[in-house]
């Protein structure tokens, strides 16, 4: 089978079965990738091998528990390829994905993203689950079957670029750090360089995992990271999960400010776990 000059890259921390599902659906791939780099965030190195493509794997260390965006700026660092794939650790690849994506950066020098479909409860336990993704999965609420979006829209689940592209939309912007509105500032940044953004039919499966609605495990996280945006963009991201903090009493939002009123408590965290 075919390989093709382009790097998929993840990152990760503490999702190892996560991780070797994603393998094994790039395993499937009906054209494999010249590399897949993984990058864990604060812990060791995986020694995950394939038969089909090389495996690196990288120990990326950082201050911040989850620094999601100065780990996505290393992965990109490290991949060898032109054209680089960037896929959640959460995020099985269809057949298809590579293939897609190869073409669609060969075609336009755009950012491109791909619909996710989200894998029921027990998904991944299923026997041949590989081969009945579509039916195991429903499409993402908000975005539904994705033909076309918009720049806010756009998340770092399931998404493409040449290293020429990424770099001039600067990559991540490290001064968010944690958890939260990263990806809608990169989505904000492209926009501002100029950078069309594009939807491939290069379908990601996310797996199921237990989730916070609101991420009261994230709280402080948020906040900052949402004041951040607002300083740079004078518009306020995650404006839904904001408003639940403030509904819950834990916050006071007015037009440019954000204030902490209390933290959550254990019991709050704990019942905001949807299973």
């Amino acid at each position: 089978m075919n390989t093709i000059p382009v790097s998929v890259v993840t990152i990760v921390k503490s999702r190892q079965e996560a991780l070797q599902n994603l393998v094994l659906g790039l395993e499937k791939s009906d054209v494999w990738p010249a590399e897949l780099v993984i990058v864990h965030m604060n812990e060791p190195a995986s020694e995950l091998t394939s038969e089909n493509f090389p495996i690196r794997a990288l120990r990326f260390d950082a201050g911040e528990k989850l620094p999601l965006a100065a780990a996505r700026n290393f992965a990109a660092e490290q991949a060898a390829c032109p054209f680089v794939i960037f896929l959640d650790v959460d995020c099985i690849p269809s057949p298809q994905l590579v293939g897609e994506y190869f073409n669609a950066c060969q075609k336009a020098q755009h950012l491109w993203i791909g619909p996710v479909r989200y894998l029921r409860q027990g998904a991944t336990s299923e026997p041949d689950f590989l081969q009945q993704m579509h039916e195991l999965s429903t499409p993402d609420p908000v975005r539904a079957e994705l033909r076309e979006v918009n720049y806010a829209l756009f998340w770092s689940l399931n998404f493409a670029c040449s290293k020429e592209v990424y770099d001039r939309i600067g990559g991540f912007d490290t001064r968010f750090t944690g958890y939260g509105a990263e990806d809608t500032d990169f989505g904000f940044m492209a926009r501002e360089r100029g950078v069309p953004l594009s939807v491939a039919d290069a379908v990601a499966y996310h797996q199921y995992h237990a989730s916070y609605d609101p991420p009261l495990n994230h709280f402080e996280d948020i906040l900052m990271n949402a004041s951040t945006f607002f300083e740079k963009w004078q518009k306020w991201p995650m404006e839904g999960w904001l408003k639940k903090f403030v509904n819950a009493g834990l916050i006071t939002w007015n037009d440019d400010r954000i204030k902490i009123v209390r933290k959550p408590n254990e019991a709050e965290i704990r019942a905001a776990l949807k299973l």
